[in-house]
């Protein structure tokens, strides 16, 4: 029986369902800078409180990374996750009661806490599927939800600020309530569509279940931990947090800013929306195409470090350039550059850990670089209030972007697993 096409046959099944749950993971996560439209003025936000509170967001976020992805392994993926998402769609729509600066904290920390299984729970969760000749390019997919939950939120969000009024009701808080609702419903949905591993599949045979848990029984082989303290402390797994750490400054910095970036353009808050829309598909169709092109070779290092460096360079001609669609042309180069690189990148703590370790890792990773989201829309919000404009932030991220490129070239040889290549040949 052909193991790629049963692989194959895994991804259609799963992919798709375990995409849109990021989508709308992702706009919960990101549709305050849409409220921000109005919001900060309803509630009296300045630009650095509203910076603060979508940074605060990640300090939960953070916290509960390694927790949640031991939690994981331990209670299987089917309840954990529909425990993540009824949770995290509850407060999502609490955010329509913010009511100034301390509740507008609160609502954003407590969220955090509530998503922060979900990205690296779905990491973790493709390594129980799937090998790593595969993951790259189903990571890219799985990924593609960022610019997706962007390009699907963004008029969305814009049109529904237009509900002000109704019932009482701002147009922000309709927003939040109403994108809040689809993950508390899509959580009973995943109790039948989201299997713990591929044992408990009843989709699969017994001669595939059996084809599939040796080929990653195989991987796990090559791997070199699988218990939880030697996966932290090893150089590779802090090397990558801080890579991850540069780009998530960028990319937060720039998603969660975007939408008043271009209305401070003169866009209006309804053309807001499809502008944004634009500046984000590019990268969607970049970002898959280049995780497979990454499988295809068997090399990630190079195809990390160049998606970054070309973000980097994207944001110091933002920062400089004179002209709104130059500004908007660069912003879209970097968001292709710090979203390309996902692919490749999250395919590389699984080529070194497994199990346990894997579970840690995995959430290690992302917990330093939770700290980058923490950091980006909130040093925006300082910068901007303290030059009235973005081209300073502009310039800072790219410095930030730059410099997790180099560290990933500077590393390189420690965090290639020789493995990639050899699987690829």
């Amino acid at each position: 029986m052909d193991e790629d096409r049963i692989f194959a046959r895994m991804a259609k099944r799963l992919l798709p369902f375990v995409m849109l749950l990021y989508v709308v993971n992702y706009i919960d996560r990101v549709n305050v800078g849409f409220a921000a439209l109005t919001m900060n003025k309803d509630v009296g936000l300045s630009p650095a409180a509203f910076g603060l509170g979508a940074s605060i967001f990640f300090i939960g976020y953070m916290i509960f990374q390694v927790p949640a992805n031991l939690m994981l392994e331990k209670f299987g993926a089917r309840r954990w996750i529909f425990s993540i998402l009824a949770v995290w769609g509850v407060i999502s729509a609490c955010n329509a009661f913010i009511q100034g600066e301390y509740s507008y904290y609160a609502l954003r920390l407590l969220l955090g806490v509530a998503e922060a299984g979900f990205f690296p729970g779905m990491l973790l969760y493709m390594t129980y599927w799937f090998p790593h000749t595969w993951r790259s390019r189903f990571v890219g997919v799985f990924m593609a939800a960022i610019p997706l939950s962007n390009a699907i939120g963004a008029p969305i969000s814009t049109t529904i600020l237009g509900m002000d009024g109704i019932w009482g009701l701002h147009g922000w808080q309709w927003m939040f309530i109403l994108e809040g609702i689809p993950a508390t419903t899509l959580a009973f949905v995943s109790l039948k569509l989201l299997p713990d591993r591929p044992a408990s599949a009843s989709w699969l045979t017994d001669e595939e279940k059996a084809i599939v848990t040796a080929r990653l029984k195989q991987d796990e082989r090559g791997t070199d931990h699988r218990t939880l303290w030697p996966a932290l402390m090893d150089l590779r797994v802090i090397g990558l947090g801080l890579v991850l750490l540069g780009n998530q400054i960028g990319l937060y910095g720039v998603q969660l800013w975007l939408p008043q970036i271009v209305r401070d353009m003169g866009f209006s808050n309804f053309a807001t929306g499809p502008v944004v829309s634009l500046c984000t598909l590019p990268s969607m169709v970049v970002m898959i195409w280049w995780a497979r092109h990454s499988d295809a070779k068997g090399e990630r290092i190079w195809h990390v470090a160049s998606s970054l460096l070309l973000a980097g360079a994207a944001l110091f001609l933002a920062a400089v350039a004179q002209s709104s669609a130059l500004v908007l042309f660069a912003l879209t180069v970097a968001l292709i550059g710090t979203l390309a690189y996902n692919g490749p990148f999250f395919s590389l703590p699984s080529t070194f850990l497994a199990g346990t370790a894997a579970a840690a890792g995995v959430g290690f990773v992302n917990t330093i670089g939770s700290l980058g989201r923490f950091i980006g829309p909130w040093g925006v919000g300082v910068l901007k209030e303290s030059s009235g404009g973005y081209s300073s932030a502009m310039a800072a991220m790219a410095v930030t972007m730059t410099i997790s490129g180099l560290i990933v070239i500077v590393m390189g040889r420690r965090m290639a697993p020789q493995k990639v290549a050899a699987e690829a040949a």
